[in-house]
């Protein structure tokens, strides 16, 4: 195993210059930090936005960092507020809508999303309209 240097392993949730940049959706853009088993997304939601509901096999947990939301899963919308997080399984549709304040979302996905590992626009394979 190749030690790294702290260039290689520290992050941080508002340095823009970070991360594998992916345009998700109208004023929906993410920063991703793949790992060999795991994946992070820092997703920014510019207020009023609406991400497309869509599925996908990997497991996702989300955190709500800052703002608030509506998260959509399965047939149910909850509003949520800075501190909530979830838990969708794979397979599951399941999207996301902001009001007036927007929202900072920090996203989990295992295994890692193969189409996240470079940039790009989309929700990726699965994304249904």
């Amino acid at each position: 195993m190749s030690v790294q240097t702290a260039a290689q392993w520290v992050f941080n949730l508002a340095n823009e210059k970070q991360g594998i940049r992916r345009k998700l959706g109208e004023g929906i853009n993410t920063r991703i930090f793949p790992g060999e088993h795991v994946m992070l997304s820092v997703v920014r939601i510019e207020p009023n936005a609406t991400g497309t509901v869509h599925s996908h096999p990997n497991e996702q947990w989300g955190v709500l960092l800052e703002g608030e939301c509506v998260r959509i899963q399965g047939d149910e919308e909850r509003p949520m507020k800075a501190g909530d997080f979830w838990h969708t399984p794979g397979g599951v549709p399941h999207g996301i809508r902001t009001g007036a304040a927007g929202a900072t979302v920090l996203d989990i996905f295992a295994p890692p999303r193969e189409e996240y590992r470079k940039a790009g626009e989309g929700f990726g394979t699965g994304a249904k309209k």
